[in-house]
């Protein structure tokens, strides 16, 4: 049995690219792992069969409570899947639904959390969940979000943005390693390693290389218009589309940024993200209220 190391991060924020990586380091093949493979590799937290072999009723069944109940006891279960660590992709915020925690501490042991600029966030989101930017960007302000009961997953509990990315960041920790999606982008090499550091894992040059290009967005969009990919929304054409940073430039209009600055400033400000041309889009500390406190 091994504990639980949680894949964490926002919805459309990097996390499959975490885990191709992840896959290809680790298991260390010879050929890029086929997409549709990394669930064998990691956990989907919100895998609704998982919760079925706990449930003396179908899921369906379940009131909202009942599966809040379920989650501890299935992240128990997880322990089960590998005789050493079990990762395990989550995008439910870190805390409490309905009186019981989304994430079982007493089994984990540490947790990687990719957070991405939600200004690039709102143009992944929109696609995916069939939204508008305009959709997208109330989206990521609301604090009940998160998705619904479906047959192949229980409820992901997402909260805000901001709400997401303090719950899993404002406590640092030598189990949790914070990495940001754009810093990956510019300098995988150093970045990757120190997930590689993180888990204690010291791969040749070679061996890290080759995990970072097997899992390359180029690679892995290549894979998808190639084989297709079991995890991409039947809304969507394509999992991934461009996967790069700072496409808000091109897309979103100004009143647009400046929703979703005022919406975020606060842990905007933390990584680095409120551009400097767009500063006075921030609320003034007298007067304003601050959802993100």
């Amino acid at each position: 049995m091994g504990a639980l190391i949680w894949l964490a991060s926002y919805p459309k924020s990097g996390n499959t690219w975490m885990r191709s990586f992840l896959h290809n380091l680790l298991r260390n093949p010879t050929k890029p792992v086929p997409l549709d493979e990394l669930d064998q590799f990691c956990l989907g937290e919100s895998h609704a069969d998982w919760y079925r072999h706990r449930s003396l009723k179908p899921l369906e069944e379940l009131t909202p409570l009942e599966l809040a109940q379920l989650r501890p006891l299935v992240h128990r279960d997880f322990t089960s899947a590998f005789p050493d660590s079990v990762f395990v992709k989550t995008h439910n915020f870190l805390g409490d639904w309905l009186g019981h925690p989304l994430h079982n501490m007493e089994v984990t042991a540490g947790a990687i959390y990719i957070v991405r600029n939600p200004l690039d966030v709102v143009l992944s989101m929109g696609p995916h969940f069939g939204m508008t930017i305009d959709e997208a960007i109330d989206a990521l302000r609301n604090e009940e979000a998160g998705t619904a009961l479906v047959k192949a997953h229980v409820p992901e509990i997402h909260s805000s943005w901001s709400t997401h990315v303090r719950s899993w960041t404002q406590h640092p920790s030598p189990q949790l390693l914070v990495l940001r999606y754009e810093d990956l982008l510019d300098k995988p090499r150093k970045h990757f390693k120190r997930v590689a550091d993180f888990l204690g894992v010291k791969p040749s040059n070679e061996r890290l290389e080759r995990a970072i290009k097997f899992s390359s967005f180029k690679m892995m969009k290549a894979q998808e218009q190639r084989e297709g990919f079991k995890e991409r929304s039947s809304k969507a054409a394509a999992f991934f589309r461009e996967g790069r940073k700072d496409q808000w430039r091109e897309k979103l209009t100004p009143e647009q940024v400046r929703r979703v600055i005022a919406d975020h400033h606060v842990q905007m400000a933390r990584f680095g993200y409120v551009p400097a041309d767009y500063a006075d889009a921030v609320p003034a500390l007298s007067g304003a209220v601050n959802s993100e406190a």
